[in-house]
């Protein structure tokens, strides 16, 4: 299948040159020409699966079919909501360069929240004709009067999932109640909780739903690993394993912003360039980070999933669970930002003993079983231990029971652990 064959314009195809997409994902193929057709659509598809280009080539299309004169005042005819301003602007940028050789010009405002309000409510001034923004920050623009929703022809709820852990459901009730009550929705997520499936009843009408086949969980082109180490060798191993994979980049994901500022500390101290990357910092220090990590000046981004959704890098070798995600659907988004577009790609989750049911679970919930390993130097204390007993002859003494006295080898470990962080 090619773009070509799905009916784009000749200046969205020379778009799509650009920007070198060779052909359409499988989301592409089967998402294009549903929204074309201007009914619901419910696509369920993994990060990484190419859903903003599905949603995007179509829309810009049909604008460019129907816009009329430009006029004074844009009415906006497509609202797209999103979870964070990461992902705002990444959107915003795809739909910015893929609208670039079109004969109508298009104004596209993107718009969220932690930044001042002010310069997003001029840029607002004269309308727009596309829209792309969180729900709380849009709602905020909407009781200052700096637009109005009354013309829009679509809405794409991108991510809904993630637009619900992040609790915004309230504010999605809300925006729906100001939106035409005839209109095409699109709905995008990667997992399909029973919070999301109400919100779907609830918001779509005999919807054409795409499902596309868990990417992540049966795509071999990410290799996962499941590393066994004890919680203060984690970040040691860490330095170990970027320095010997040589690894031109790795995201990195912890619990808390604590940690991401701790891990990218030590890791900067071993040498590594590394950044934590987290809501503590302003939006342009964000996006300055992410701009260096893209371009290969920061080797590791350390990163809370809060922060990192909407994270999208093209090529990125490795992702690394210094932490376990909370659930099976957020190890799913974590590690599908590896091996995307065909690219080849490994997720290592570090294993700690405690935490190993909770792996199981994650392993039940993908179907995958991963194989637990060590790397030398970095066991936990117990199996080190145990391979220490099975190397010892069968004529070794017994020495007494083993602990009530410290060896000297324990010793060393526990001075180790003091000091490994």
């Amino acid at each position: 299948m090619t773009f070509e064959s799905l009916g784009l314009t000749p200046e969205l195809l020379h778009a799509v040159k650009a920007r070198q997409y060779a052909e359409p994902t499988t989301v592409q193929v089967q998402a294009i020409p549903a929204v074309s057709g201007g009914g619901d659509v419910l696509v369920l598809a993994q990060t990484g699966s190419g859903k903003t280009v599905a949603y995007t080539l179509p829309l810009l299309q049909r604008l460019q079919t129907e816009q009329g004169g430009a006029g004074k005042t844009r009415r906006v005819k497509i609202l797209v909501l999103v979870p964070t301003r990461e992902l705002s602007s990444q959107v915003g940028q795809t739909m910015e360069a893929l609208a670039e050789h079109l004969p109508k010009p298009l104004k596209i405002a993107v718009i969220y929240g932690g930044a001042s309000i002010n310069p997003q409510m001029m840029h607002l001034r004269g309308g727009a004709d596309v829209v792309i923004s969180t729900p709380g920050r849009l709602l905020d623009l909407l009781d200052n009067n700096a637009l109005q929703l009354s013309d829009v022809q679509t809405l794409v709820l991108d991510e809904a999932d993630r637009l619900l852990d992040l609790g915004f459901a309230d504010e999605i009730k809300r925006i729906l109640a100001l939106l035409p009550a005839h209109r095409q929705n699109l709905f995008f997520s990667a997992t399909f909780p029973p919070a999301v499936k109400k919100l779907a009843l609830t918001l779509l009408h005999e919807p054409v739903r795409i499902a596309i086949s868990d990417i992540v969980a049966n795509n071999p082109d990410i290799v996962q690993r499941a590393i066994q180490v004890e919680s203060n060798k984690r970040t040691r191993l860490l330095a170990h394993l970027v320095r010997e994979q040589q690894w031109g980049r790795v995201l990195v994901f912890v619990a808390t912003r604590y940690a991401s500022d701790t891990v990218a500390a030590k890791l900067q101290k071993a040498g590594i360039k590394a950044a934590a990357f987290n809501g503590d910092a302003s939006q342009g220090a964000r996006q300055q980070l992410l701009t260096d990590f893209k371009a290969g000046q920061l080797q590791v981004l350390v990163a809370t999933d809060l922060a990192a959704r909407g994270i999208d890098v093209e090529g990125l070798p490795a992702v690394v669970n210094y932490d376990l995600p909370r659930s099976a659907d957020d190890y799913i988004h974590r590690i599908g930002r590896t091996g995307r577009a065909g690219a080849s790609g490994v997720a290592i989750s570090f294993i700690l003993a405690e935490h190993e049911l909770h792996f199981r679970l994650i392993e039940k919930r993908q179907g995958k079983r991963v194989l637990r390993e060590t790397i030398a130097g970095y066991e936990p204390v117990m199996l080190a231990a145990a391979v220490d007993a099975a190397t010892l002859p069968d004529t070794a003494p017994t020495g007494g029971i083993k602990g009530k006295r410290k060896s000297k080898k324990d010793k060393l470990r526990e001075l180790a652990a003091r000091t490994d962080q």
